[in-house]
């Protein structure tokens, strides 16, 4: 099973759901990347993510075009359509979802709101991807 995580600078909710994907089931294989990836992973992601017991330190942002001519099981946006415009991923792919994430790292105010913001889209993130693995990837796995 292959899986690709879009959105797009590939620093922040991707990596979010990558990371989360990843610690449902070791052997699936998880990628994320972005159209136009930033330089470096958003470091309260990964202070958010170490809070759920996820590291997600060690991740780079990529570029899409790397992964063009894979095939993949799935593909799966996870941008918010009323703010951007998500990639669009034309290789071969079985599954193509869109699950649409407001960007933490836009939000404006106070570290505590701010804080409190990564978190509450961390969590959706995390319970919207395990019901996807639980519903349909295991599924299509223990086929």
């Amino acid at each position: 099973m292959k899986i690709l995580i879009l959105c797009t600078g590939n620093s922040c909710r991707s990596q979010m759901a990558h990371g989360f994907l990843q610690s449902f089931d070791k052997n699936i294989r998880v990628h994320s990347a972005g159209t136009f990836p930033a330089s470096g992973i958003n470091s309260t992601a990964v202070k958010i993510m170490a809070e759920a017991g996820i590291d997600i330190s060690g991740h780079q942002p990529k570029n899409v075009d790397r992964y063009i001519n894979d095939r993949w099981d799935y593909v799966i946006t996870v941008c918010d359509d009323a703010n951007e415009t998500c990639p669009v991923f034309t290789g071969n792919v079985k599954h193509r979802l869109h699950m649409g994430y407001e960007d933490p790292s836009l939000m404006t105010g106070t570290e505590e709101f701010i804080l409190s913001e990564f978190r509450r889209i961390r969590d959706k993130i995390k319970n919207d991807f395990f019901k996807l693995y639980n519903e349909k990837i295991k599924p299509e796995i223990n086929g």
